[in-house]
């Protein structure tokens, strides 16, 4: 533990190795427990703490519980010269994820433009892991998914759909990759479900009540009230664009017929998945492109300052900076993601101790 009482300091290869073992434990094939390994620590190592290895206790329930198969694989259901569905039989879902950009990347590299839709899946961590996959291979990535409904809509009162997160990166010259992760509600679910946990209250920005007002209480969510959208109208129609990329067009379920994947349930999810690449190289000289990103956030970073603000940031840049350090001195887990750790050792007969881990 560091020198922050509240964080636990971990190196990035320990908790990897604590994460594979785990996978390997409930029996996911080794290439599956690597993919998703990478996928969880690495957004741990960036600071999104909520879509990070916190994500692989729920993840490995589900496992137990049969809504996910550890030795199932995707199948090509169809495809065309710049696109392809995929039916991913519940498997690994980040391992799954992982595959289908890549398999979008290759699309674009053929044809400028590739889109690969998945179907017959569940929660795969953090959108903007894999549209960096793209980004770190000089193509423009996009990636996200349609989720269970807990969040209400202009007009409405209730839940009616999901928090539809979408994300984008970029590849620059000799700045970093510039990329942008967010949930189409005002905050990510799980910072609602992270509050809860600790028994903290949130902004009356985040939550309605079942009566359609604003709430800090998270204790009854998600059975009681629902998640605002970003921005009202404006982020209610982002995720209405991920459902039908990510569910209508995919075969997957759509709005109520999504089913949560951290519920008791033992109903198959059925979310779907969407990733977009982009081979730059095609439609310009990659290196003006290179050049044009550098100058846009060159450019960003001049811009007036207001009145106590040191740094404008451009999207994707603090995430940097937290990994930088994270690979130099550890990643400080919060309490709320090292309790999970601890639980999900002790789910599967693993001490994290015998990794390193000090949680």
């Amino acid at each position: 533990m560091n020198s922050k009482a509240t964080h636990f300091t971990v190196k990035p290869e320990d908790l990897t190795a604590f994460c594979l073992a785990v996978l390997r434990q409930v029996g996911v094939n080794e290439a599956d427990a690597q993919l998703t390994a990478d996928a969880l620590v690495t957004t741990d190592t960036l600071g999104t703490f909520t879509h990070g290895t916190r994500q692989l206790r729920g993840l490995i329930k589900n496992v137990r519980d049969g809504r996910l198969n550890p030795l199932a694989a995707e199948t090509l259901v169809s495809e065309g010269p710049a696109w392809a569905m995929l039916d991913a039989h519940y498997a690994m879902p980040p391992a799954v994820a992982h595959r289908a950009m890549q398999r979008a990347m290759a699309k674009a590299r053929a044809c400028g433009v590739g889109y690969v839709g998945v179907r017959h899946t569940s929660h795969f961590g953090a959108a903007g892991y894999y549209a960096r996959l793209a980004a770190a291979e000089d193509l423009l990535g996009i990636a996200m998914c349609n989720v269970d409904p807990v969040m209400t809509v202009t007009g409405a009162a209730a839940k009616v759909i999901g928090t539809n997160p979408i994300a984008w990166a970029a590849p620059a010259g000799e700045e970093p990759i510039v990329f942008l992760d967010i949930a189409t509600s005002r905050v990510a679910a799980t910072k609602v479900f992270a509050a809860k946990a600790m028994g903290k209250s949130v902004p009356d920005t985040w939550l309605i009540d079942d009566n359609g007002l604003p709430t800090t209480d998270p204790s009854r969510f998600p059975k009681e009230g629902a998640l605002l959208p970003l921005a009202d109208y404006k982020g209610y129609g982002l995720a209405v664009l991920v459902e039908v990329l990510g569910g209508a067009l995919t075969g997957a379920a759509l709005l109520s017929g999504v089913v949560s994947w951290a519920s008791d349930s033992r109903e198959k999810v059925n979310q779907g998945h969407a990733f977009i690449a982009f081979d730059i190289g095609a439609m310009m000289p990659l290196a003006e492109f290179k050049s044009r990103m550098d100058s846009m956030v060159r450019e960003l970073h001049a811009a007036p300052k207001a009145a106590g603000v040191e740094r404008v940031y451009v999207p994707g840049e603090m995430e940097w900076e937290h990994r930088e350090a994270a690979l130099t001195t550890g990643i400080p887990l919060p309490p709320d993601v090292a309790a999970g750790l601890r639980g999900l050792g002790e789910d599967v007969g693993l001490a994290p101790d015998d990794f390193n881990l000090k949680l």
